[in-house]
């Protein structure tokens, strides 16, 4: 399987990421625990950022880069051991969560480092992927018949993926998780106090972000949709256009220009949206 990640820019609970055209990363906002340090970073394919839930009102978290000969970076929060990926090879697609680090492998299998407390990281058995998500509690597995499966926290049914099919791209946020079908309608699942899984009318979907309580659509024609908890901005995306890629925070949202620049709402304590100087972004591989 050779699948390259799409995978170009990353929302964590207080920062954000992008991976430039020429291989190496920015990153701007909290970096308490130095998950911003991505300056000697290079050649690198993909980015993904450790997020944390709007209730822990800490800045512990973490960011993975995924090099072009396959191996992984980390820096940040590495209590659980999210960041001990020095010894990965053959990863084609990383995933971050909170206190935890997934890493999908070329032959379809994957592995995860990190916090375990609900099963989170019990994928050693798992077949055939093509692609991982990481919520806080649970992480999501696609497989290469659109067939997901997950491991973790299934208080709220965030879990409860078994019978979909025809799944394309998969997100998972708090206690929710996403599925875009190849038909571009959108599934979700889990936790919908705030709506963000109120996606059943969605169509003309090509990419999907879960933040902690929000849910973000892009549309084949370059608009974004959002649901979900918006105290902040988050969903605040009705006026964008020309978007290619999308991602989603704790409580910030963020989009990918065709011209590689990038627009961000949302949560902006630590200048976490502080992206409009940004040039260049690595635009996602199809």
């Amino acid at each position: 399987m050779k699948r390259w990640p799409k995978d170009t820019i990353a929302a964590g609970r207080r920062h954000t990421v992008g991976l430039i055209s020429d291989g190496t990363v920015r990153a701007v906002g909290d970096n308490n625990y130095g998950q911003c340090d991505v300056s000697g970073w290079c050649d690198m394919v993909a980015v993904a950022a450790g997020n944390v839930h709007m209730a822990t009102n800490t800045g512990n978290a973490h960011t993975i880069g995924l090099t072009s000969d396959r191996t992984v970076a980390a820096v940040g929060w590495n209590k659980h051991g999210q960041c001990n990926v020095n010894d990965w090879c053959d990863i084609v697609a990383v995933a971050a969560g909170w206190r935890r680090t997934v890493g999908l492998k070329s032959d379809g299998t994957v592995v995860a480092v990190g916090r375990n407390n609900e099963r989170q990281c019990d994928v050693s058995g798992w077949r055939d992927m093509v692609a991982v998500a990481a919520g806080d509690w649970h992480t999501v597995g696609l497989n290469a018949d659109g067939i997901t499966a997950s491991v973790g926290n299934n208080q709220y049914g965030q879990c409860n993926v078994g019978d979909w099919c025809e799944i394309v791209s998969i997100a998972a946020g708090y206690l929710h998780t996403v599925g875009l079908q190849l038909d571009g309608s959108v599934l979700a699942v889990g936790g919908n106090k705030h709506s963000q899984c109120d996606v059943g009318d969605w169509r003309g979907i090509v990419a999907i972000a879960a933040g902690s309580h929000h849910t973000i659509g892009l549309k084949s024609d370059g608009t974004v949709a959002a649901v979900g908890g918006n105290k902040y901005g988050q969903c605040n995306v009705s006026g964008w256009h020309d978007i290619v890629a999308v991602a989603a925070g704790c409580a910030h949202t963020l989009g990918l220009k065709s011209d590689g620049t990038m627009v961000a709402v949302g949560d902006n304590e630590y200048g976490q949206c502080n992206v409009s100087g940004w040039r260049g972004i690595q635009l996602p591989v199809n």
